[in-house]
């Protein structure tokens, strides 16, 4: 059997994916990405579960994109059932990188409400990215009910995915601003500012959001 050039790139290139070096990680996924072969989707996939590296794991996600989907969309999918959150949260934000719909079906409630805060953040995104026309008032109506939760930065991409479906989040927003719980109302109230006015910054919005929400109380919005 002869042994082409090709096949010791392939291979020097799936051992760099593992090097102990972050540096020659990223040069490895760098040269999977530049010379896809799927021969290397399954490697991708299985560092993006692992790699600690943000920088490299975005260009773990470019390599992938660059290959077909009809090799990265199972392997992806196959993720997402992971016991791992990192797995989880990798394969959903290469998901919405490639945007194909046919991975729709697979982002599940139990996804868009993952315990995990990474793992939820990344599903809201890509679902925003995934939804099909027609059914952009459920998935409204299933991030909703997550305002709220967590700390600042997923109140932020909460806010930003819901922004992003646009004035369908309107009635929804407003009924949560009068919610009973004040985290729930301020959040409410800071994305419907953001929606009125994308360029306002979250931090102020969610301040001010707050001081009406303790001050005024449920069923005060809109006084």
């Amino acid at each position: 059997m002869t042994i082409t050039k090709q096949d010791t790139d392939a291979v020097r290139a799936l051992r760099g994916l593992e090097d102990g070096d972050s540096s020659v990680r990223l040069r490895a996924a760098l040269a999977v990405g530049t010379a896809p072969d799927p021969r290397f989707v399954a490697a991708l996939v299985r560092r993006c579960a692992i790699e600690p590296e943000f920088f490299v794991r975005d260009m773990l996600t470019w390599a992938l994109t660059r290959h077909p989907v009809s090799s990265t969309l199972p392997a992806l999918l196959d993720e997402l059932r992971s016991d791992r959150p990192q797995a989880r949260s990798q394969a959903l934000h290469t998901l919405s990188k490639i945007g194909d719909r046919r991975a729709w079906p697979a982002i599940t409630p139990e996804l868009l409400s993952d315990t995990d805060d990474e793992v939820a953040r990344s599903a809201w995104r890509t679902a925003v990215v995934l939804v099909p026309e027609g059914e952009t008032a459920a998935l409204a109506v299933e991030l909703t009910a997550h305002l709220g939760r967590g700390g600042r930065e997923t109140q932020l991409s909460l806010s930003q995915a819901l922004v992003a479906l646009g004035d369908v989040i309107e009635p929804l927003v407003g009924a949560a601003a009068n919610a009973p719980e004040p985290r729930v109302r301020a959040h409410a109230l800071a994305t419907r500012r953001l929606l009125v006015d994308p360029d306002a910054g979250f931090e102020l919005a969610i301040e001010a959001a707050k001081r009406v929400a303790v001050l005024d109380g449920p069923g005060q919005e809109g006084r």
